[in-house]
């Protein structure tokens, strides 16, 4: 006997129903697959043309015409990217500076916006605990009174505020070495800051001769019997050719002690970097702390024009605190903080050394193409001939070796990546200090799109308040200082900047630990950031957080390092480990 077939028959399947309904599901089939992948396609171009728009934005920034501090930032979704017009508006007439980190900075603003429901780093506006054993303790004095009977010493300090202040106070210590009376220090004009300030119209005359009084003579001018000498006739006229930058104080006593001792008077001309930090009597390096940290303090107008900027970052009066007292004088009001600060009022300053003289001597590369690179070398050619000189008859190194090298100043963009990455909101309020950036408006727009708290001197300040320093560029650097040094927390964006490590120094010696620096290493930095195109934002953010949490480690200050960077040392200040 035999089973019944368990298909149909041949026979079945060719009934005119059947082959109906076979016909209907192969149609059915044969459209779901176009149409699976036509849905496909269509969230891929979705996807490539949100990533498409988002890196075009990026790359035209826009232009701000005034920066103002707001404490509640308009909602991320609201205060994306301006558009191209508004640029072309803005700065009619000029190319727009390309933005570098096109991919990183997209990821960096998504970044912003997830993390800002969550609470920030807690170390990030604090110091290691450790740094609060050191306390200032420079004003201390042990040695002798020097009557300065061996001559004068007079100098013409170059450079701009910060070159000077180093070499004003390595004139102090020079002069009680020598044991010779200083005359209150000149400055050079400069054609790179072109300003004519004096020493009188930066800092209090009668209050640093009164000051130093106990450590050295100092007088305001030559004796008359004196001024009519021909110092360069009679062989009193030293160039910083004449003493080896970072002189021990033995080269003093060997080369310019005799000449002081014949001619009663020694010029120093320029005098930048001419003393060494070590080796050097425990008293001499004591000495250029207390002048640096003590004896130096800003004119009145510059001290109550910084109190205005301190009051309108931080929302209230300055309190009545060392580092106030010093900056501000009778201007930083007498009142007892009542706990922590506000979070509301707390600021970031950001030192952007990125200026176009830093930017064209640096020989780096920042983008533009043909164009910019002709620029940079025209102003090279007329502020810093030598340079261009030693192009032509020397090899130097590419603009990719010297970024690989850490050698090139922060961009705005790579700045603000970093702060990103180790944890600054968006709602952060930012202080930019600095003269005008390269690249100007749109350079600036890399940050205030991250960060639209951001301020500079010239929005907070009105144009009758800038206008007794207007044309006064160490002036205006002066209040940049207070600004920052008063900062509840520092961002520098160059460690090698004499502007950032006097800042760095001062917040050391008066912050007691609570007011922190970030100091980032460059060459380290640089390894990181030229992974733009591949790396991943969990990646870049851990690498960067652990390179700044290096940084921020207490030491005291290494061998032959600046005291007016590191202060943390016997001669400035003193440990307690109680």
């Amino acid at each position: 006997m035999t089973e019944a077939p368990l298909l149909p028959p041949p026979a079945a399947a060719s009934s005119p129903a059947a082959s109906a309904l076979l016909r209907a599901r192969r149609r059915r089939r044969a459209w779901r697959r176009p149409r699976g992948l036509l849905c496909w396609g269509a969230l891929v171009a979705f996807f490539f043309l949100m990533n498409w728009w988002m890196f075009s934005r990026l790359q035209d920034p826009a232009a701000r015409p005034r920066f103002r501090l707001r404490r509640h930032p308009p909602a991320v979704a609201n205060s994306s990217l301006s558009t191209l017009e508004e640029v072309r508006a803005a700065d009619k007439g000029k190319r727009p500076h390309k933005v570098m980190l096109t991919r990183l900075l997209a990821l960096a603003a998504h970044a912003l916006a997830e993390a800002e429901s969550r609470p920030e780093p807690k170390d990030l506006w604090k110091e290691p605990i450790n740094a609060t054993l050191w306390r200032p303790c420079s004003d201390q004095r042990d040695s002798e009174v020097s009557e300065g009977v061996n001559g004068y010493i007079i100098i013409s300090a170059n450079g701009g505020i910060n070159q000077q202040r180093v070499a004003i106070c390595n004139a102090v210590t020079v002069s009680r070495l020598l044991n010779a009376t200083l005359v209150i220090p000149k400055f050079l004009y400069s054609n790179v800051w072109l300003d004519k300030s004096q020493f009188g119209d930066i800092y209090q005359e009668d209050y640093f001769i009164k000051y130093l009084k106990s450590d050295i003579r100092i007088v305001k001018e030559l004796p008359l019997e004196l001024q009519s000498l021909d110092l360069e006739a009679i062989g009193s006229l030293v160039n910083d050719t004449d003493v080896m930058k970072e002189a021990k104080p033995s080269i003093y006593v060997k080369k310019i002690l005799p000449i002081l001792l014949k001619n009663r008077v020694v010029h120093f001309v320029g005098f930048g970097n001419r003393l060494s930090f070590d080796p050097i009597p425990f008293e001499l390096q004591r000495l250029r702390c207390r002048c640096n940290f003590h004896a130096l303090r800003f004119v009145h107008k510059i001290q109550e024009t910084g109190a205005l900027l301190v009051k309108r970052l931080h929302g209230h009066m300055p309190h009545l605190s060392p580092l106030e007292d010093n900056l501000l004088g009778h201007f930083a009001r007498k009142s007892i903080p009542t706990g922590n600060r506000n979070e509301s009022s707390r600021y970031l300053a950001v030192h952007l050394r990125f200026e176009i003289d830093m930017v064209a001597y640096s020989l780096c590369y920042f983008g533009g193409g043909k164009d910019k690179e002709e620029e940079l070398e025209t102003y090279r050619q007329i502020h810093f001939p030598a340079l261009t000189e030693l192009k032509k008859t020397t090899k130097l190194p590419s603009a990719a070796f010297l970024r690989s090298e850490g050698k090139c100043p922060l961009a705005p963009e790579e700045a603000v990546l970093m702060l990103s990455a180790i944890g600054f909101k968006r709602s952060t309020s930012i202080y930019v200090a600095g003269a005008e950036i390269y690249g100007g408006r749109h350079r600036l727009a890399a940050i205030s799109r991250l960060y639209p708290a951001l301020v500079t001197k010239e929005s907070l300040l009105s144009t009758s308040e800038l206008e007794p320093f207007r044309n006064f560029s160490s002036q205006l650097a002066a209040l940049d200082f207070i600004a920052c040094a008063s900062a509840d927390a520092f961002a520098m964006t160059d460690p090698g900047s004499q502007f950032s490590s006097l800042v760095q120094g001062y917040r050391m010696y008066y912050g007691g630990g609570d007011l922190p620096t970030i100091r980032p290493n460059k060459r380290r930095l640089a390894s990181i950031l030229v992974k733009n195109a591949t790396i991943e934002w969990k990646e870049f953010e851990t690498r960067v957080k652990k390179l700044i949490q290096q940084t921020k480690q207490v030491h005291e200050r290494p061998v032959a390092r600046s005291i007016f960077r590191h202060p943390r040392c016997p001669e400035c200040m003193c440990r307690s480990d109680s």
